[in-house]
């Protein structure tokens, strides 16, 4: 038998998939616009060559808009988000370790990278991005 709890948080995470699938097919088609829709400013980037701090949404678009060239220069045509965990820190608070898998056009594996993604909860109740932590990226076993 499944709690109240149990299902809620099981929509939480189907919910938060949901966000990665629009997430990775809008990356992998250069559509920087949807990118950026996904977000919820101001937010951070954070990684290894420094902290970027969005202040405007129109930040976003250009270098979400690039992401596809960059892909491709690497022989990759997809991308998986694959939830490592979810901490439910609050209703509208959640923070979710992601794995991107890097696909190739016969669906095999090239690398990943790994980030921890803040959400948080808009006042109109979609999960928005509120903040990125880039853990790195693993090179392919090919």
């Amino acid at each position: 038998m499944h709690t109240h709890q149990q299902h809620s948080e099981k929509r939480k995470g189907s919910e938060i998939q949901d966000l990665l699938v629009r997430l990775s097919q809008a990356l992998v088609h250069g559509d920087g616009q949807t990118v950026a829709e996904l977000w919820e400013i101001p937010a951070t980037i954070v990684s290894d060559d420094g902290v970027m701090a969005i202040s405007h949404v129109d930040q976003l678009v250009p270098m979400f808009s690039s992401a596809k060239d960059q892909y491709h220069a690497r022989g990759i045509v997809d991308t998986r988000g694959d939830i490592q965990r979810l901490t439910r820190i609050s209703d509208r608070l959640f923070v979710v370790e992601i794995r991107w898998s890097h696909l190739d056009a016969k669906g095999r594996e090239l690398g990943a990278e790994a980030s921890d993604y803040t959400l948080r909860r808009d006042d109109m109740g979609k999960l928005r991005i509120r903040g990125v932590l880039m853990r790195g990226v693993e090179r392919g076993r090919h």
